[in-house]
């Protein structure tokens, strides 16, 4: 299987492993999650000349965001993979281990710190919401886990292939 093929199965997987995360915490721990019509709703306004909102909850909804919000979520995921591949090497494919993909998990982090929340409105590493402390913790927790789904996917391909 071609190397960007497999890099992009495991950046899916790894966003699925996320998402069931999320989820969890989500509906059994009653933590809340990010909306990821959020996402879409920022991206839409993007191309309507907003690029920051003060916050997004207040910025009308637009038809599709939560689609479009949803397949940004998952292109991210599998982007992200493919530059995990690309900085590994295609080695880290047929031989995965935990620790650099934890590294990728952590690093994906400057993403939503530095760019989605200060442009959605809760500013650098959600600097202006209730509980900063908080839902940079949760953050980090969630990318990790991002990261042990990028190891656990790969780990399964390399049995499937």
């Amino acid at each position: 299987m071609a190397i960007w093929l497999q890099a992009m199965l495991v950046g899916t997987g790894a966003t699925l492993v996320m998402d069931v995360w999320s989820w969890w915490q989500r509906n059994v721990l009653r933590i809340p999650t990010l909306n990821y019509a959020f996402v879409g709703r920022w991206f839409i306004f993007i191309y309507r000349g907003q690029l920051v909102h003060r916050p997004i909850m207040v910025t009308p909804s637009v038809r599709g965001e939560a689609s479009i919000g949803w397949f940004l979520h998952y292109l991210s995921g599998i982007i992200f993979a493919l530059v995990h591949v690309m900085i590994f090497g295609d080695m880290w494919l047929s031989e995965p281990t935990l620790i650099p993909a934890l590294v990728t998990g952590v690093v994906t982090l400057v993403f939503p710190f530095c760019l989605i929340q200060p442009c959605l409105g809760f500013g650098v590493a959600a600097s202006k919401t209730p509980s900063p402390w908080k839902a940079r913790g949760l953050s980090l927790l969630t990318h990790s886990v991002y990261g042990v789904g990028l190891f656990t996917t790969a780990l399964s391909l390399k049995y499937l292939l």
